[in-house]
């Protein structure tokens, strides 16, 4: 399955007093490429959600290599490094979308959770095979 990066441009609001890009908005970032990405998959989170799994974030790395400022346009690659039933980590690769100059680098690590009130860990390859098939697909195609 061809995947396409997520392209976005910079807003005003997101920069700090210095006129970059604040170190928070690059969270929000990759979110907005990981919610892109299970689009492109077919199963955006509002549907993963429905048939009873939900995705947390356990943790979140963030490397800045050179600074992003209001008005660049940026191409956020994703990859699925590591895929167990239980969880999988992102990978994430920020670049200049008309350089391609390295800006960031980071990653996030998530666990499947049942979805209701009692927010269980589940085993993604028994409750949703489906989903978790297309992303060992991913993890497959990166080696």
């Amino acid at each position: 399955m061809e995947l396409k990066p997520y392209i976005r441009k910079t807003n005003y609001y997101e920069t700090d007093q210095m006129g970059i890009i604040h170190h928070s908005n690059y969270i929000r970032y990759f979110e907005e490429a990981r919610v892109d990405f299970m689009e492109q998959l077919g199963f955006g989170y509002a549907r993963t959600e429905q048939e009873g799994v939900e995705i947390a974030v356990l943790e979140v790395q963030c490397r800045y290599k050179t600074m992003v400022r209001f008005g660049d346009t940026i191409c956020i690659r994703l990859s699925i490094k590591e895929l167990t039933p239980a969880k999988m980590v992102v990978g994430y690769s920020i670049e200049d979308a008309k350089t391609g100059e390295l800006r960031t680098t980071g990653e996030t690590l998530h666990c499947f959770l049942s979805g209701g009130a009692d927010k269980k860990l589940v085993r993604l390859n028994r409750t949703l095979p489906k989903l978790y098939d297309l992303l060992a697909a991913c993890v497959a195609e990166e080696k």
